[in-house]
């Protein structure tokens, strides 16, 4: 019998230790809010979470799911590409976000042929790095079994592979053993 854990459950175990009551967060795609959900819970009102999305239907959906739950007040959406996150959030709090996510792909239960695009995916990689603390922890899981998304994963595993060892290091989780699994990358920036 096999008991893996989902690649989201990973996540969410390695964030947990990471992320505490008070911290700022961000979930580069919001989805379904799940994610944004499980992260305002982490910070808990005293905290803030940041949430991104370019579709209506996942703002809404992000919003309603935190409102039912009592944890809109702690959190700010954006209907916005991940790529415009440093443009979104105020400069005081740059350096300053403990945990991002980013859950790459399409919207569960939508149009799949809307998909997270390469170009933008990089972009605010490169941007959440700067926006991370020292210690923080960047959490990518890519789909590379959908159309799009093998090239998206690819230009990521180019990206993380040209980040300094020196102040980053990456662990790769992998669902499965074929080459189109999901994998799930951890990068953590260095406390020094």
């Amino acid at each position: 019998m096999n008991n893996r854990i989902s690649l989201t459950a990973q996540a969410h175990s390695i964030i947990e230790q990471h992320l505490l009551l008070g911290d700022m967060a961000i979930d580069a795609t919001t989805g379904n809010g799940h994610d944004t959900l499980f992260l305002a819970k982490q910070v808990g009102i005293s905290g803030k979470v940041f949430g991104f999305d370019l579709q209506q239907q996942a703002i809404d959906s992000t919003q309603s799911r935190l409102k039912d739950e009592g944890f809109a007040d702690n959190t700010q959406l954006f209907l916005s590409s991940h790529s415009n996150m440093q443009q979104c959030i105020d400069a005081d709090f740059y350096g300053k976000i403990k945990v991002i996510m980013f859950n790459l792909g399409y919207l569960p239960g939508s149009d799949k042929s809307i998909i997270t695009e390469t170009e933008s995916t990089l972009s605010a990689l490169e941007q959440a790095i700067e926006l991370l603390i020292k210690s923080g922890i960047l959490t990518i899981a890519a789909y590379p079994g959908h159309p799009g998304g093998d090239t998206e994963t690819q230009a990521i595993e180019q990206w993380h592979q040209q980040l300094d060892g020196q102040q980053y290091s990456v662990k790769t989780f992998y669902s499965s053993e074929k080459d189109t699994a999901p994998r799930l990358y951890i990068v953590q920036k260095h406390g020094y």
